[in-house]
Formats: structure tokens, sequence, C-alpha cells
């Protein structure tokens, strides 16, 4: 019994909030949002930043399974928007775990916000693989990339890439770039589409939206414009 006790006790310091100014020494600052004041701090461990506390408008939380790259480079992102049009803000977090040549891992994490205060139940957004897996189809030729969402078909021409048959997967392959931003208010993701280890041949973009009591994908598309993309910057016309 006593053993069980200590569990529910240190269980329940683990998920709840504590007043600023607890003891977080061995902790780095991760990154920051002065605006909003909020803080992520993090213990360096085995190459990636882990044990993280976040200082939430003098509220420290800690999320003890979150890790993240310590490049500066890829410094978690803070936003706090409204998001889901309910007139009170989410805390949006993105996380890196893992980058290099033709890959960059992101996580994403969703809070609800009253009165200064953090809900720590994470609201669930939906795996965007899952999405695709569930609402892409694909097909891939020597000459052509095709990928269908919905009614709406893409062709991409693949053969000015001149890639050998042997060095083309079977299909178009997805997982390699997911990359989680907040743009006008709306949580979105990029998802590169692969066909060998070196090339890609554009991004599905995927706009959530909150459904019930989660974060579902709203609209889905193909882009292989970088002028078109939202995540390269402002779209041109």
């Amino acid at each position: 019994m006593r053993t069980y006790t200590s569990l529910i006790i240190i269980f329940l310091i683990m998920i709840n909030p504590a007043i600023a100014g607890a003891d977080i020494d061995g902790y780095e600052m991760v990154s920051e949002n002065n605006k909003e004041n909020i803080i992520l701090y993090g213990k360096k461990m085995d190459g990636l930043y882990r044990a993280f506390k976040m200082d939430f408008k003098g509220r420290i939380y800690t999320r003890p399974f979150w890790n993240s790259e310590t490049s500066p480079a890829y410094a978690p992102q803070i936003f706090y928007l409204d998001i889901n049009k309910d007139q009170k803000e989410e805390l949006v977090v993105t996380l890196t775990t893992g980058h290099g040549t033709g890959l960059l891992w992101e996580e994403v994490h969703v809070f609800n916000t009253l009165n200064n205060r953090l809900n720590v139940n994470e609201v669930i957004v939906d795996s965007p693989l899952a999405i695709i897996y569930k609402n892409v189809k694909t097909k891939l030729s020597n000459e052509e990339a095709e990928i269908h969402i919905g009614d709406i078909e893409y062709k991409v021409d693949i053969t000015p890439y001149e890639i050998k048959p042997e060095n083309l997967f079977d299909d178009i392959g997805f997982g390699s770039i997911i990359d989680y931003e907040v743009i006008n208010n709306h949580l979105m993701v990029r998802v590169s589409g692969q066909i060998t280890p070196a090339s890609f041949v554009g991004d599905i973009i995927i706009t959530y939206e909150y459904r019930d009591k989660m974060y579902q994908a709203k609209a889905i598309e193909f882009i292989t414009d970088i002028d078109k993309n939202p995540f390269y910057g402002p779209v041109k016309d």
C-alpha cells in the first residue's frame, strides 16, 4: 500500500503545476516566447534535451517524456493563439526530434488554456501519416508520380530527375519530413513525398480543425510549387 501511495504522489507531482521559482537546477533554457511569458527548459542528456519543464505565465509544468534537438537552429517553437475559434488562446509547442539530409522529424503538443493556466491534458492531434494513408492514394512509375486525394489527381513528371530505375522506390514514401507550423491561426503540417533517398516530388499539406474534441484534417492538398506553399513564406499569386 505504501508503494502504491508513493507512486500516486510521484505521478501528481509530474503532471500538476507548481508556482514559478521551483527548483530547476540542472536545466537549460531551450526556447521562449517573451511576448507571452512562456519558457521551455530541458536537461541535456544523450545528445538531446529531455525531461522538459515549462514556465507558462509564472507557473511551472513538467513534461517528463518530451525530447528535442539541442541545435539552436532546431529549437522548439512556441505559439499562443486561438487555433480552434473558441475565443481563447491555445498553447502549441513543436519539438524537433531528429534532422539530417532529407530528414526532419517534428512532433506537436497542443493545450487548452484558461485564465493564464494550462490544462495539463493535451488535446489529441491526429497523426499526419495516418491521415495520408487513409486519404491519399499514390502510384509511381519510371516516368511519373501520381497522387490522388479524393477526386483530385496530381501528376508529376519525374523524367527530368534522371533517376536510375534501380534507385527508384516502389511507391511514393512519406515520413522523412514532418514539419508542423501555425499559419494564419491554423495548425498545419507538411509531409514530403519521396521517390528516392534524395529525391522529393512535393509536399502534402494538411490543415487541421478542432472536431470531436481533437484536431483532425480539414483540408489535404499536394503542392509542388514553392511559391504556392505556405511553409516557404507568403504565398505568391
